[in-house]
């Protein structure tokens, strides 16, 4: 019995003795992490945004996470700091929206789903509308992730927020609106379809009869024409990241 309660009492100890080490080991920190990551110069002026942001109790972890992951991606610093900046403007207009709507200060989830359906062009009074309009007891974090990503389906703005507080007016709850943009078809997909029925009433051609014989291809639409340069296939070009 007592060498039982000796090796349990080891056993204790060792646990007890991994668990304060771990405890004492403080998780790395995300502003030495974006020093490491960005230019001196562009590091300084991110990390001071993010500090304002913070004191103005905005969700400042999600813009270091939005810094870190672009420079993981190797997007300029310059269009992270961009990005970073547009992101904490749109914040605090998200903040302002939704405060209005619901006369209370909004949670950092919702702050930060504001944003982000703001990015994807939902404006303020549809945020102050979708605020007013739903339970004050309810958070309005996925319903606002839910309209952005509607929208990025192809429904405006408005219709996304009509058809998100018709679900919320039938109590359906965070896992049901979740499926909402699954329900829908990808732009992508919603653009083959109107391409095929266009052909369908050109007789299957692409072209309005009596037209003429088609220009010839050019580059894709936002790709600017060669202009009889050479290019360089050893320089690439990073897009911007996402505003």
């Amino acid at each position: 019995m007592t060498r039982i309660r000796s090796v349990a009492l080891l056993f204790l100890t060792a646990f007890t003795v991994a668990r304060g080490s771990s405890a004492q080991t403080p998780a790395r920190d995300p502003s030495a992490r974006l020093r490491e990551v960005l230019p001196s110069n562009v590091a300084q002026r991110v990390l001071a945004r993010i500090a304002d942001a913070r004191a103005h109790q905005l969700p400042a972890t999600a813009l270091e996470n939005r810094a870190l992951k672009f420079a993981a991606k190797g997007v300029a610093p310059t269009d992270i700091e961009r990005s970073v900046n547009e992101q904490a403007d749109r914040m605090e207009m998200a903040r302002a929206a939704l405060a209005s709507g619901r006369g209370s200060t909004p949670s950092g989830d919702e702050i930060e789903a504001g944003a982000e359906a703001m990015r994807k062009g939902v404006d303020g009074a549809a945020e102050s509308l979708l605020a007013k309009s739903s339970p004050s007891s309810r958070s309005l974090a996925v319903p606002l992730f839910v309209i952005g990503s509607l929208t990025d389906r192809g429904l405006s703005s408005n219709e996304a927020l009509q058809r998100v507080l018709a679900r919320l007016k039938a109590r359906a709850s965070d896992s049901d609106l979740e499926s909402m943009p699954g329900e829908l078809p990808s732009q992508a997909d919603a653009g083959q379809a109107r391409a095929a029925n266009n052909n369908g009433r050109n007789g299957g051609q692409g072209r309005p009869a009596g037209a003429g014989p088609p220009a010839s291809a050019g580059p894709p639409a936002g790709v600017p024409a060669n202009g009889g340069s050479k290019s360089n296939p050893g320089q690439g070009h990073r897009p911007p990241p996402h505003k």
